[in-house]
């Protein structure tokens, strides 16, 4: 049997404040092609669908057009989603009975029976291969808030420990089901223990890191688990069967040497096979000009040295410019437009820095202190834990002179 694991896709995304639809149709397109190619019996999408929990119309018919047209050119396809934590559990249910009519499964919510206990049985589903047959069973685990798992007796983390008990449940549920030679699949949305992190997009589930979960949540019965959140395509330490696929396109200027993909999984009876990578081709790319921060006027230099070619707007090359200051610059901005002027790359981010980083011990202050501080001495401390020096006269100026400024009416 062949899998196809993919999450994250966040359709509705914006990368400040520029808008990602077309570029997740390219990848939507690449997608229904490599499932034709590949010869795919099930698509598993490991949550975060969507970018947020109200995602617009527009984002809305994507996914279901993609579930539409998926079901169309490859008609034998199970398809299973599972509701991450930038997902409302709700919306990823609603259209639950009318989507089966596509092949595709979707588990937002973990609901309960009329005892309180959780309905295991609603995250277990049957994955079948092209000939029809039941292959595989899929524990459909979707993103997990401390109300929806069991409560467990004993000491220890009761998050960690009702997420086990959850799984754990599943598990045993599925290999009541299972026959002989058919396989067991996790999915899940969760962190990791060891799971690597993106430096900006990925979004704490639990204040603290307390949700990260060891790999002995995944019993010894289970062949794969497909995992979404973390967006840099990985294992598991040593469990080459525990992955994330990571997401299909970088979702800040932290991923832009991603190598984003989809995972092939292939199942030989009741065990994994191989996992093979499969590309994500990049629509539009994403560049940091410099590579590392450098004083304006090399920044400017490279700017001017820019060569694209004429492209409509949603198509042109993403920018991050960085630049290392040494004082502040007033007309920044206006100097790096001036420079990209006629260049076909958006401008998306600034990014500036100095050349001294304070330490905490310097920037430190005790209640009493910040107390007896005036806005003036934050402002020169800051300054100076910026930039190494005291802030000159002007600058002193024009901070008093905006603190005297009458508030708009």
């Amino acid at each position: 049997m062949r899998l196809l694991h993919t999450s994250d896709w966040h359709l509705g995304q914006s990368l400040h404040n520029f808008d990602r639809h077309y570029e997740h149709q390219c990848f939507l397109d690449w997608l229904l092609e490599t499932i034709v190619a590949e010869q795919a019996d099930a698509l598993l999408i490991a949550g975060d669908v969507f970018d947020n929990a109200n995602p617009s119309a527009a984002s809305q018919r994507q996914l279901y057009r993609f579930l539409r047209q998926a079901r169309a050119a490859a008609p034998g396809l199970d398809i299973m989603l599972v509701a991450g934590n930038h997902d409302s559990p709700g919306r990823i249910d609603a259209p639950g009975p009318l989507l089966e009519e596509l092949g595709t499964r979707v588990v937002g919510n973990v609901e309960r029976d009329a005892d309180g206990a959780v309905d295991v049985a609603r995250m277990v589903h049957p994955l079948t291969n092209r000939d029809g047959a039941v292959a595989a069973w899929c524990l459909a685990v979707p993103f997990l808030r401390p109300s929806d798992v069991p409560r467990v007796e004993g000491g220890g983390d009761a998050y960690l420990a009702g997420i086990a008990e959850l799984y754990r449940l599943a598990l045993a549920h599925a290999e009541t089901l299972r026959q002989p030679g058919q396989a067991i699949v996790a999915m899940g949305h969760c962190h990791m223990v060891d799971g690597q992190m993106s430096a900006d997009s990925e979004r704490r589930i639990v204040i603290g890191g307390t949700e990260m979960l060891p790999a002995g949540i995944f019993g010894p019965s289970i062949a794969y688990a497909a995992l979404g959140h973390l967006h840099l395509a990985q294992q598991i330490g040593r469990h080459a069967h525990i992955r994330y696929c990571g997401s299909p396109l970088p979702l800040s200027f932290s991923e832009v040497h991603y190598q984003h993909q989809v995972l092939r999984i292939d199942l030989d009876g009741d065990a994994l096979r191989e996992t093979v990578p499969v590309p994500v081709p990049r629509a539009v790319h994403l560049l940091r000009v410099p590579t590392r921060p450098a004083p304006l006027e090399q920044v400017l230099d490279e700017l001017e040295a820019l060569d694209f070619p004429l492209a409509p707007a949603y198509a042109q090359p993403y920018l991050e410019v960085r630049v290392r200051l040494d004082a502040p610059e007033p007309g920044l901005r206006a100097r790096i437009e001036a420079a990209l002027e006629g260049k076909h790359v958006r401008l998306a981010k600034i990014e500036t820095s100095s050349g001294r980083r304070g330490s905490l011990d310097e920037a430190a202050v005790s209640l009493d202190q910040l107390a007896q501080l005036q806005p003036a001495d934050v402002f020169s401390r800051l300054y100076r834990q910026k930039f190494g020096n005291d802030a000159p006269d002007d600058q002193m100026a024009a901070f008093a002179e905006l603190l005297l400024a009458e508030p708009a009416r």
